[in-house]
Order: structure tokens, then sequence, then C-alpha cells
């Protein structure tokens, strides 16, 4: 018997936003049974680019083949290609002509080694769980050591790339290719748990006030009493807001069948 196994779910709402530009998605795959994503995309400039993400998720997904046993490489090639693809997807589209959509994008596969696999380009976060602490929360550390050593900039700059449209790290940036963070962990078991989700909730929160929610609800209770809060929180002024939790619980204990047999009398 596994070891865990895995409640999921997804929840959005819109905020104060005239429309819904986050993408949020869990996928299995196709030739790899066992295997699950996790994908959520902030669409910019309309849903263009956050469903041009979902759509090249899938695609690839549906397309690994895993073999005999996970391989941590192949997989993180497998997400660095999901975010390149999906970006130069956007820029070819010809809906395009007069606007440029671009998109966030976080995603994780868990494969049934007991494995997780995440990359992200952009501000949409992936935190991971353990019970009620935080063991990892996504940053842009990466991207501004990139500007630093390779473009160049200086520190300060280089930490202020959000504010310039030259190095902003997204999907659809036609001044600049996106930089594509990855990691992984080993080693997951019951109590883990797993958070996709867009600046319009992370930015109310806590780090602990999410691993609590998480760790105390099914996905759909936590998901639920965060939107409410956030929506509580941003006071009219909320913006799109989107999630998808994964959390690894231990199996139901097996219960003992008996089969009654009448005994003969004993002599």
């Amino acid at each position: 018997m596994s070891a865990y196994k895995i409640e999921a779910g997804t929840a959005q709402h819109i905020g104060s936003r005239p429309q819904q530009n986050d993408r949020v998605a869990l996928y299995t795959a196709a030739k790899a049974p066992g295997y699950v994503m996790a994908v959520l995309a902030d669409g910019m400039g309309g849903s263009i680019g956050s469903d041009q993400v979902l759509l090249t998720s899938k695609h690839l997904f549906d397309e690994y083949r895993a073999g005999d046993a996970p391989s941590l490489p192949r997989l993180q090639e497998l997400l660095r290609n999901v975010a390149l693809e999906a970006h130069a997807v956007i820029k070819m589209n010809p809906l395009v002509a007069n606007a440029e959509p671009q998109s966030t994008v976080v995603v994780l596969i868990l494969t049934p080694a007991g494995q997780a696999v995440w990359a992200y380009v952009g501000d949409s976060r992936l935190y991971r769980f353990a019970g009620e602490a935080t063991a990892l929360r996504s940053n842009d550390a990466a991207y501004v050591d990139f500007l630093v050593t390779n473009d160049g900039l200086p520190v300060d700059a280089a930490k202020k790339h959000r504010n310039s449209k030259l190095l902003s790290n997204v999907l659809g940036n036609r001044m600049k290719p996106p930089f594509v963070t990855t990691g992984m962990h080993e080693g997951l078991q019951a109590g883990d748990a797993f958070l996709l989700c867009s600046d319009g909730l992370w930015q109310l929160f806590a780090d602990q006030e999410l691993a609590a929610a998480v760790a105390r609800n099914t996905p759909r209770q936590a998901s639920e009493k965060l939107i409410n809060k956030a929506i509580e929180r941003a006071g009219g002024k909320g913006d799109n807001c989107s999630m998808a939790i994964i959390k690894l619980v231990a199996p139901p204990k097996e219960t003992p069948s008996y089969t009654v047999q009448k005994m003969g009398r004993a002599v």
C-alpha cells in the first residue's frame, strides 16, 4: 500500500477585477500512470497568455513517457520546455498584434516514487509545507543572481526588475526571454502539502497562515477559507485570486476481514 494518498483541488475568485485572467488546473499524464501535474498561470493583458500555458502544459505532459523509473532531470527539462514553448507560442499569436499578453507560470509534478519537481517564471508562487511548517517558498533569487552575473546589473537594480519592462521575468515578454527556475524534492510523505497560488492570494497572507489553513483543512475547505479571508482583507481592491492545493495524507487503515465458520462439537 502507498505511504500516502493524494487529496487535491483548485479554486479561483475574480476579486475586484473586470475579468478573470488567472488559469489553474490539475492533470494526470496519459502515458505516465501515477504522475500528477498542477499548473497555475497569471495572465496580464488578458487571458491569452495564461490560456496558452495550460494548453502547452497539458500537451507536453500527455506526451511524456516515464520509462522504468522517474527521471528527475528529464522532468525538469519537461517543465522548462513547458515555459519556453508557451512563451514562444504567446509571441507568435496573431491576435496579439496590437497588444502584448504575458503570463507567469508555476508548475509542479508529483511522481509515484514520492518525488516532486517544479518550475516557475514570474511572481506566482509555490509553497511546500511539512505539516504546519513552511519548508519552501519560491522566490526570484536565482533570477536576480542571473541578472547580476550575466547582465552585469548592480544588485539593487536587479532586485527592482519587476519595475522594468526590459527585465520583467514573464512569458510573452518580447524584450527578454524567460528565466526558468526549477527545483525538486524527494522523500515525500503523509503530512506534506503543496500550494500554488497567484499574487492575488499570497500578498495578503503570512506563510504560517497559509501553512495552517492547508494543514488543518481539506483542499476544498482550505481554499474556501483563504478566498473568503482574501476578499475581506482586500477591502474591495482585490486582484484575481487562484490556487491549487495538493495534500499527501495517510491512507485509511485496512479493516481486517474475518470469515466466521461453524465449528463442530468437540469430543
